[in-house]
Parts: structure tokens; C-alpha cells; sequence
């Protein structure tokens, strides 16, 4: 444990971004999930669920929780998986 008061604040604050970045990264990764399954079972909303997935993976790049290459990248793919379904 830090001994300095502003470290000891540092690993307050590290602990609940941690918290909150871990969270939003598994709610990304369950809408991801979501909509690979949605296009894989070719159900009637898999473009609402490739929509939503394509919003969260925008949101997770600007939050800073994904470098903009790699959004890119899942974007692509999603919008592939997409089309692939028809």
C-alpha cells in the first residue's frame, strides 16, 4: 500500500476505472456475441443486432477500450457476417 496521499488516491481511482472498463468490455463482447449469432441463426433482426453491435464497438474505440484499427477491423467483419447471411 502507498504510503503518499496522492498515490493512495491513484489506486483508488485505478480500481474503479478498472471496474468500469472491465464491464464495458464485457458488454461489448456479449453484444458481439449477440449478433454473430444473430447472422449464424440468419433470425429477422440480425441487422438490428450487427446496427447495435457496429454503435458499441464506435462507443468502445472513442471511450478508449479499443485501438481505432481494431474497431475498424470488427466492424468489417461484422458487416461481412452480414452480408454473407443475405
Amino acid at each position: 500500500m502507498p504510503n503518499i496521499k496522492s498515490a493512495k488516491k491513484r489506486v483508488k481511482v485505478n480500481k474503479v476505472k478498472a471496474a468500469v472498463n472491465k464491464s464495458r468490455k464485457s458488454n461489448l463482447k456479449t453484444v458481439i456475441k449477440a449478433a454473430d449469432a444473430a447472422c449464424v441463426n440468419n433470425s429477422a433482426n440480425k441487422a438490428e443486432a450487427i446496427k447495435a453491435a457496429i454503435k458499441k464497438v464506435d462507443q468502445a474505440c472513442a471511450k478508449g477500450l479499443m485501438h481505432k484499427n481494431a474497431a475498424a477491423r470488427k466492424k468489417s467483419q461484422l458487416a461481412k457476417k452480414l452480408n454473407a447471411a443475405g
